[in-house]
C-alpha cells in the first residue's frame, strides 16, 4: 500500500499542537466509503521499556471477520508518551505497517480516538489522513467530552458532547457490557460510524478488526 508523507514527524509537543491544529480541518466528517471488502485494525504496542514501537495490523474480509492478511512492524519509538499526542507516538511505526499490506483495506478501526479529541485530531484522524483511508476511532476509555447513561442494551448509544458539540458516540456493543467510545476519523460519518463498529463486532465488547490487531500487537 502507497503512503503519501503528509508532514514531518515532530519532536517537540508545539510542534505537535501545531500540526494537529493545521490538519484538524482537512478532516471530511461526511461518508466517502466504497464497497466495503476489507476492514483493518490498527494496535499498537511497546517493547524494551518503551524504546520500540511495535505495530500490528489485520485485514479481515467483510462482512465474514475472517483474517486475511497480517502485518507487523518494529520501529524506534520517537516521542513521548504525553496524553493527547499519542498519534505521535504510535502512527510512525503504524505507517510503516500500512506500507507492507498487499490488500487495501476500504476502511480503518483505529484502537484510540478520532475527533474526539481536545484539538479533534487523534489517531483515527491522524492515520486517516496519511493513508487517505475512510477511519473510525474505537476507543476503550474516554478523552474527553460528557455523555448520558446508555441502556444496558447492545447497540445503545448516547451522544458524546463537549461543550454541546457532538465529538461521538458511547456505545455498547454487547449487553450488560461497559460501552466504548466511537468517533469520526476520516471520510465518515457518525451514525455510519457506529453501524460499522457493530457489524465487526460479533461476542466480544471490542470490533474484531482491533482484537487481532491487538493479538497481534502483544505476541
Amino acid at each position: 500500500m502507497h503512503i503519501t508523507p503528509l508532514h514531518e514527524w515532530p519532536t517537540s509537543i508545539a510542534d505537535a499542537k501545531a500540526i494537529q491544529q493545521n490538519f484538524r480541518n482537512q478532516v471530511i466528517t461526511s461518508t466517502r466509503l466504497r464497497t466495503v471488502k476489507h476492514v483493518a485494525g490498527i494496535d499498537i504496542g511497546f517493547e524494551n521499556q518503551g524504546n520500540i514501537t511495535r505495530a500490528a495490523i489485520a485485514v479481515l474480509n467483510f462482512p465474514d471477520l475472517e483474517l486475511v492478511e497480517q502485518q507487523v512492524v518494529r520501529d524506534k519509538t520517537r516521542f513521548p508518551y504525553v496524553p493527547g499526542y499519542l498519534s505521535f507516538r504510535e502512527a510512525p511505526a503504524a505507517l510503516k505497517a500500512f506500507e507492507k499490506l498487499r490488500i487495501t483495506p476500504d476502511l480503518l478501526l483505529c484502537d484510540g480516538q478520532g475527533i474526539a479529541h481536545p484539538r479533534r485530531f487523534g489517531l483515527a484522524c491522524h492515520l486517516g489522513l496519511w493513508t487517505g483511508l475512510p477511519s473510525i476511532g474505537v476507543a476503550k476509555s474516554r478523552l474527553i467530552g460528557t455523555h448520558k447513561e446508555v441502556a444496558s442494551e447492545k447497540g445503545s448509544w448516547q451522544p458524546l458532547l463537549d461543550d454541546n458539540e457532538v465529538i461521538g458516540a458511547v456505545l455498547r456493543t454487547r449487553t450488560n457490557v461497559a460501552p466504548v467510545f466511537v468517533s469520526i476519523g476520516h471520510k465518515i460519518d457518525l451514525q455510519t460510524a457506529i453501524d460499522y463498529t457493530l457489524r465487526c463486532t460479533t461476542k466480544y465488547r471490542l470490533p474484531e478488526t482491533t482484537r487481532w490487531a491487538h493479538k497481534l500487537a502483544s505476541g
